[in-house]
């Protein structure tokens, strides 16, 4: 009797890992509690959207980010990326500065809103709200109690996205890291 596996059951290869990039254009499943993820991704070049699985701290529609992973044959669902670590990315392009805006990602920015942002500052956009906030007052419709909810919302982000990107740079794994539920006020610094 044999025990080698055949070309279908390929139980104990090694996955090749590669990086892609993309625009994350829709989620399809997203769990709160594990962070698992299946999600759509818009690749340069690419004629149909990647789908792309795995655990993320938060992922929106209109993120742009930089994968680790692996290409798997889902049976049902067919091909998929298995992301194993990620980072995200400032996004290029106006349309994808307003979907990641207007995701929902920063309370008290909506899609309304976050068109009449970029259309005001244009790919400037992201580094103003990083660190010349008050001038959003220059957006019609944006008031000062708006722009402090902005900030705050802005600042919960940033701060996650750098926690994670101080574990990956350390070792551990993404779906470790979202799994240990990590928010800014659960965070200990020995």
């Amino acid at each position: 009797m044999s025990t080698a596996p055949n070309s279908q059951q390929q139980v104990n290869a090694t996955p090749r890992y590669e990086t892609i990039s993309g625009v994350v254009e829709r989620l399809t499943y997203y769990s709160g509690e594990s962070g698992y993820t299946v999600a759509r991704l818009v690749r340069k070049g690419a004629s149909e959207l990647t789908t792309i699985v795995g655990s993320f701290a938060d992922i929106q529609p209109g993120q742009t980010l930089q994968l680790l992973g692996f290409w798997r044959e889902h049976p049902q669902y067919g091909p998929q990326f298995q992301v194993t670590q990620y980072q995200e990315t400032k996004p290029a392009t106006l349309t994808g500065m307003e979907k990641y805006l207007g995701s929902g990602l920063i309370k008290g920015v909506g899609p309304v809103t976050a068109k009449r942002i970029v259309a005001h500052f244009g790919l400037e956009t992201l580094e103003i709200i990083e660190n010349q906030i008050s001038r959003l007052s220059e957006v019609k419709g944006i008031a000062k109690k708006r722009i402090h909810l902005i900030q705050k919302a802005w600042e919960t982000q940033k701060a996650i996205k750098d926690v994670m990107v101080f574990l990956q740079g350390h070792g551990v794994s993404t779906t470790y890291a979202v799994n240990s539920h990590l928010a800014p006020g659960n965070i200990v610094v020995v």
